[in-house]
């Protein structure tokens, strides 16, 4: 092994506004370690990190040219409910995309895609 993995960092436009919305969805503490990057450390004590980038543009998904790079598996119980409150935080559903038996696709605030992934 050569390391281990601290975070996965996600650009945006606004990082204390994106890590606000993964606090609600995942729970624990948002930090501002600096304007432009901030870190949400869940309560299992996992990383997300966002770095400000002014010219983020949102992934297009699905894209026709290639893929979506890299998405987010949020684990619910009741994907009803979990839908309701993700929608409410600002996230939208990606509905051109064929549904899942075990996941929907969602855009965060910034646009970068998510599921809700449920039946485990």
């Amino acid at each position: 092994m050569i390391g281990k993995l601290r975070s996965v960092v996600l650009d945006c436009r606004d990082p204390e506004a994106l890590a606000t919305f993964y606090a609600e969805v995942l729970g624990g503490e948002v930090r501002v370690e600096e304007e432009d990057w901030v870190v949400l450390t869940e309560p299992s004590g996992r990383r997300l990190a966002f770095q400000r980038s002014p010219e983020h543009q949102p992934p297009e998904f699905p894209d026709p040219r290639g893929s979506q790079q890299f998405h987010l598996d949020v684990e619910v119980e009741d994907v009803d409910a979990a839908e309701r409150k993700v929608l409410e935080l600002g996230a939208t559903r990606v509905t051109d995309v064929p549904e899942g038996e075990d996941f929907r696709v969602y855009r965060d605030p910034a646009g970068h895609t998510f599921c809700l992934v449920f039946n485990f």
